[in-house]
């Protein structure tokens, strides 16, 4: 095992220091692609509190690194959107089923073209739920809560979903584009690196935590990675817009004006904390939406049900208690690829898992293992409860798709036992593989560190891609 000198470094640049929890490879691949610049760009903002930290899948985003964390005083701190993401509560969520792999083993196919077929994926399109306005601006207000009152969930869907699957929105403050762009495409899964993914339990590390979730090595589960769609692009578009228009001033003083932010205390923070905790309500309730495709899909072909284990956000600001040099204190915590981790104890953890932890879903490559973690005992005192949020990319899309042929990989996977359907070859393409860091590697450090422990891990079957 490393030494914890070997996996977390420290930058001392900026108003706070730069806290990296990477090991030596993961560490050398941030530096050439300008995570690590872009870190100290954050830590420069005015009042980050005792660190800016650098998950162990960072890598380059729009002005924070994806794979960021940072807090500021929840009253007299800043927000910034370019330190969230334009893909607000992109998250993750994991069902699991009574469904083994001998089960399903031979109906590989069938699976994905009914899941293809009932789950709308890629740019534009439509979703498994159409709303009039009025029901629109309930979800923007409600999130999962609309979708249980209306059929599309069950009352362990609230339970178990970070925030009960709703924070305290406002539909007024989300942009009329951006609701345009959001109606009819609740439970749909987008485009880029979403997807459906049908996985089974290959190995579990903590046996009674694993219980706990509900996990058990052999076992069938679904993988949903999907977000707020247009509705959160456009939200973060026009907000990012006007506090550019209306701080000239702190636009011009940044190193990098994609962390362009608003002081807590002004009115277009809060107008844009508002609108983006109702573009994360929306968000919720279109992974609710695909959930709802999903069990469709397997009482069809299986005449099987599915539970949901947990539901992570990895695009968000939240207001949150934190210990920081001995004092309790109210801080707006900003995580941008990057998922909450809480230990054991802290009461936002579901009762069902507080004594074991909250589930923590790091999602691999459509090739790779994804894993579930618990929340480490060592997260809240390195980076204020969070661990990292998948893989993390390696090469760019462009780069990806010059190297390899769509086709050839989707048969080379299906020779490995992954079957894909998505949209394009294009998506095979710029998904591939090994576009995506050492999942075994980013899940390693986080174990190792105490962030998060490993529980289970699981291997692909069925892939889907928008």
């Amino acid at each position: 095992m490393n030494r914890e000198s070997d996996l977390r470094r420290t930058i001392d640049s900026g108003k706070a220091p730069v806290s990296i929890y990477a090991s030596d490879d993961l560490v050398d691949g941030m530096k050439e692609d300008g995570t690590l610049e872009q870190a100290r760009n954050m830590a420069d903002l005015p009042g980050a509190v005792d660190k800016v930290c650098v998950m162990p899948d960072g890598h380059r985003g729009y002005g924070f690194p994806i794979g960021g964390v940072a807090a500021f005083d929840a009253q007299d701190g800043l927000i910034s959107p370019g330190a969230i993401g334009f893909d607000i509560n992109c998250g993750v969520r994991l069902l699991k089923t009574d469904l083994s792999f001998e089960d399903i083993r031979g109906s590989e196919q069938r699976l994905a073209n009914i899941l293809y077929s009932k789950i709308p994926a890629g740019l534009g399109g439509g979703g498994i739920v159409d709303t009039s306005r009025e029901e629109l601006h309930r979800v923007l207000d409600e999130g999962v809560e609309w979708m249980v009152e209306n059929g599309y969930g069950r009352e362990g869907d609230l339970r178990n979903c970070e925030e009960n699957g709703r924070l305290p929105g406002d539909h007024r403050k989300v942009p009329d584009k951006a609701k345009e762009r959001g109606n009819g495409q609740i439970g749909s899964l987008g485009s880029g690196n979403h997807f459906l993914e049908v996985q089974v339990v290959d190995e579990t590390f903590d046996a009674d935590t694993a219980a706990a979730y509900g996990l058990e090595e052999g076992q069938v589960v679904v993988m949903i990675h999907s977000g707020s769609r247009g509705l959160g692009h456009q939200t973060c578009t026009e907000y990012v817009r006007r506090f550019e228009k209306e701080y000239p001033d702190v636009a011009d003083g940044l190193e990098d004006v994609d962390l362009i932010y608003a002081p807590l205390q002004e009115q277009p923070a809060q107008d844009y904390r508002d609108a983006m905790y109702a573009a994360a309500n929306y968000a919720w309730a279109n992974r609710q939406g695909i959930t709802y495709g999903v069990r469709e899909s397997l009482q069809e072909l299986f005449n099987a049900d599915a539970e949901l284990v947990y539901d992570v956000c990895h695009n968000i600001a939240k207001q949150e208690t934190h210990h920081v040099d001995g004092n309790q204190r109210e801080l707006m915590v900003h995580r941008k690829g990057a998922t909450r981790a809480f230990p054991a104890g802290r009461e936002e953890v579901p009762k069902t898992y507080r004594q074991v932890g909250q589930p923590v879903l790091i999602p691999g490559s459509m090739g790779a293992r994804s894993y579930v973690l618990s929340g480490g005992e060592r997260s809240l005192e390195m980076s204020f409860g969070s661990a990292a949020h998948g893989a993390g990319r390696l090469k760019s899309r462009t780069q990806a798709k010059e190297e390899h042929s769509g086709k050839r990989l989707q048969k080379q996977l299906e020779r490995d036992g992954v079957t894909v359907e998505a949209r394009s070859v294009e998506t095979i393409e710029e998904e591939a593989p090994d576009a995506y860091k050492d999942i075994d590697e980013v899940v390693r450090v986080s174990h190792e560190l105490g962030i998060g422990r490993r529980v289970a891990a699981m291997e692909p079957v069925v892939n889907i891609k928008g």
